[in-house]
């Protein structure tokens, strides 16, 4: 469940005890706390070690040191055309990438997960053995006239069922009542199940999975995969996770309008020769205005419904081509990058917009004890009409070797934090099986408690070259 935090761009409140500031305040007025002591936030420079713990000490594992790739400028002046080759990536020691990058992950063999993941749910039987209809008993004081046989009820699993008319709906349930505009049987009372309740999608290299969880009334989290190609035939994946804001009105409306005009920017984009990082920027954007446009209403409604907060979200997506990972993000849903051979450290690639994370910057607490507050998951930045500041995250690495991308909701890093976390419950062969690792992933939230709609989208690297498509 995500809640809105409006952050100005210095602090609002005091660290010290919550008392609202004014601006050029250099002394809270309520408990005298020294302002200036607050170390500044960085500046939005995101690297691959961002999960707020201090960089590993050159004595201990070797670190992921991936090339960045050039800042791109975030006006409205369109960005320069670059096509992968220009690009060249160089190994972490400096040396050149080879140009056969990721294709030792092409023939890897699937390997058995980790210990401790559960696969979902238990093997239940191909059949149900179904018991013969009971047939009434004839009357002892008429045997020879033949016994009057009632109409047993049909067995909706294996009756012939009419189709039902144009226009409605059969019940899952009793196969026999038609569904209200409600959502609900006439028959027999059941509830029917939503399309967005659960949700599966694959598409060659990408797949994604998104599940009510366990606690929600509804699946207010959304997401998009699609690929395209470069205009020099290489292939570009896309996956776009959105998470609504539950505080806010019509959330689900919000991530799906977000979620979609995401992918289609980028669609639209990419095979135009924008750079990835670019066209990136100018998708959020464009999920920022469809979101926006969610909060047009007349003014009387607005006027007698002054508690409805405008439509909001989060929104993260990755852009995998053969050479580069692009990552782009508002809020707190995340992107972790997990490498094909585990003796390599993962490492998670976002920064949340939350005040867990301000705190953490600030210097004021540690991780955990920031994740630990009650208002740590409240964001300081969403996609939505009553944002205070758009400010989209884009960050382009070069990998120097194969691995998954990961990119969810906060409905599976609540089960899955740190970076090492994520690895754990990601299966060995997860390049090689996205829909099913994706699937592992929610059962491993579902199993956790459920608490949150949960979402995620496994994104192989590199993009392996083949026929473009979109869903």
């Amino acid at each position: 469940m995500m809640s809105q935090m409006p952050q100005p761009t210095a602090l609002s409140r005091c660290p010290s005890c919550e008392e609202p500031l004014e601006a050029g305040d250099r002394f809270c007025g309520a408990c005298g706390f020294d302002l200036s002591a607050v170390p500044a936030p960085p500046a939005d420079s995101p690297t691959i070690t961002m999960n707020g713990t201090a960089p590993r000490p050159p004595s201990a594992a070797p670190s992921v040191d991936w090339p960045v790739a050039p800042e791109v400028d975030s006006s409205d002046t369109p960005a320069p055309v670059h096509l992968p080759t220009d690009l060249r990536g160089t190994e972490s020691g400096g040396s050149e990438l080879p140009h056969a990058v990721g294709a030792s992950g092409a023939g890897q063999e699937p390997v058995a997960g980790p210990s401790g993941v559960r696969f979902d749910r238990p093997a239940e039987p191909d059949e149900y053995p179904l018991a013969a209809p009971q047939q009434p008993a004839a009357p002892a004081a008429a045997p020879a006239v033949a016994p009057a046989v009632s109409a047993a009820p049909a067995d909706p699993r294996t009756a012939d069922l009419a189709t039902p008319a144009p226009g409605t709906k059969l019940c899952v349930a009793c196969r026999s009542g038609n569904v209200d505009s409600d959502g609900y049987c006439e028959n027999c009372g059941h509830a029917q199940p939503r399309e967005r309740d659960h949700m599966e999608q694959e598409l060659g290299a990408v797949a994604a999975v998104s599940d009510r969880g366990l606690r929600h009334h509804r699946n207010e989290d959304a997401f998009t995969i699609s690929s395209t190609a470069l205009p020099d035939g290489a292939p570009a994946v896309v996956a776009i996770v959105c998470d609504g804001v539950s505080s806010a009105t019509r959330p689900d409306e919000a991530s799906l309008a977000a979620s979609r005009a995401a992918g289609e920017a980028l669609l639209d984009a990419l095979p135009l020769g924008t750079h990835p990082q670019q066209a990136m920027h100018d998708a959020i954007i464009a999920a920022s205005q469809a979101v926006n446009s969610l909060a047009d209403a007349p003014g009387s409604d607005a006027e007698h419904l002054p508690h409805v907060n405008a439509p909001a979200c989060t929104l993260v997506g990755a852009v995998v081509t053969p050479t580069l990972l692009i990552i782009g993000w508002v809020g707190d849903s995340r992107a972790y990058w997990v490498p094909v051979d585990r003796s390599s450290p993962p490492a998670r690639l976002t920064e949340d917009d939350s005040w867990a994370a301000q705190m953490v910057a600030a210097g004021l607490m540690n991780e955990a004890e920031a994740y630990a507050d009650e208002r740590a998951h409240a964001i300081t930045g969403w996609l939505g009409a009553d944002a205070y500041e758009l400010e989209p995250h884009t960050a382009s690495f070069k990998p120097d070797r194969p691995g998954v991308v990961v990119v969810c909701t906060d409905g599976l890093w609540n089960y899955a934090e740190a970076a090492e976390d994520m690895a754990e419950v990601v299966p060995l062969d997860a390049a090689l099986r996205p829909l099913h690792s994706a699937q592992v992933l929610v059962g491993h939230a579902l199993d956790g408690g459920g608490h949150d709609n949960v979402t995620v989208a496994i994104v192989p690297f590199p993009a392996p070259s083949q026929g473009a498509g979109s869903a």
